[in-house]
């Protein structure tokens, strides 16, 4: 007899398994278990979700005065529903059709040359080989970032109007009238120009951090395949920098109307309304100065309309292109 068969009914083989374990069963926690456990993390974000909450998503309540002739006296509930009549106002007003245009080249100028400019920054002093001198541009080009409108208007003011460093160097050449400061022709290149003075030291800061995301050893592999520097930008760093651009790029779309608006209205009686009127200043003067709380408030409804279309088509078109978008 051999000796497989010679095992008696009660003798387990190594092929049969053997019992099973049973996993251990989770238990299941409540909502309010779950927020307790939590509840250090709760505490942290309670500051900033009470201040979204409170400036951000009450104040938005108050777009029901779009649809209302509202009155401050009468109050939400008094005041008279005129239902689209304030929107009928607004596209029939050339005023705001002017302060619409102005608002769009602006927002178009800004795109194009404000919104790159850091990204064109970073990499520049990315490209710089002595520490030192990096961290000094660093300092400087952050400084007026940190200064009001007001101080950087009048330091333009006294560079480039008419009784500036640059009007008194050109008459001393025999050019006199020079004042770009009250021109209307180059007012808005001027603004874009104004922001990208102050702005573009305080948006390198995330362009920097995306930079030294980028692993090392993709530089050192097109260093060994023979790429030159601006190869290597164009190949790796530009490409490590594209997620980060594509966020930014579609959360500025949201905002792309706002074009400063303390900016504008500090300008704004050196080159008149023609040039310098955007839908923020018109309702500063229509709504709170002109009390048309209904006109203003359409306004300023029909803008937050339009940002966020485009950042909801800006998102589905970087889907479609293979990025991640934002939601």
């Amino acid at each position: 007899m051999s000796l497989g068969t010679a095992a008696g009914p009660g003798t387990r083989t190594g092929r049969e398994p053997g019992p099973t374990a049973t996993p251990p069963q989770r238990r299941t926690l409540t909502l309010r278990q779950r927020v307790w456990r939590e509840r250090w993390t709760y505490t942290f974000i309670l500051p900033g979700a009470l201040f979204f909450l409170v400036f951000a998503y009450v104040p938005m309540l108050g777009n029901i005065v779009a649809f209302q002739d509202f009155s401050p006296f009468r109050g939400f509930a008094r005041s008279p529903w005129v239902g689209l009549d304030n929107f009928l106002t607004i596209f029939s007003d050339p005023e705001v059709l002017t302060a619409l245009r102005n608002t769009l080249v602006i927002a178009f100028l800004q795109l194009i040359f404000a919104f790159p400019a850091p990204i064109a920054l970073a990499l520049l002093l990315d490209s710089l080989l002595s520490r030192r001198i990096k961290r000094l541009v660093q300092t400087v080009v952050y400084l007026p970032h940190f200064l009001s409108w007001v101080i950087i208007i009048s330091v333009w003011q006294q560079v480039l109007g008419g009784g500036g460093l640059v009007a008194n160097l050109l008459s001393d050449w025999g050019v006199v009238g020079f004042d770009a400061m009250t021109n209307a022709d180059t007012f808005k290149p001027l603004v874009v120009a104004q922001g990208i003075w102050k702005d573009i030291g305080w948006g390198t800061i995330i362009f920097f951090a995306a930079i030294a995301g980028i692993p090392q050893d993709r530089y050192e592999a097109a260093a060994v395949d023979g790429a030159s520097a601006w190869r290597r930008i164009w190949h790796v760093t530009l490409p490590g920098l594209l997620p980060v651009t594509t966020l930014l790029l579609i959360l500025n779309l949201g905002s792309i109307l706002t074009v400063g608006f303390e900016q504008l209205l500090l300008q704004q009686p050196m080159v008149g309304a023609d040039a310098a009127q955007v839908l923020d200043t018109f309702v500063y003067f229509r709504g709170v100065l002109g009390g048309e709380w209904g006109v203003a408030t359409a306004a300023g409804l029909l803008k937050g309309v339009i940002g966020t279309v485009l950042v909801l088509g800006a998102n589905r078109l970087a889907k479609r292109f293979g990025g991640e978008g934002i939601f």
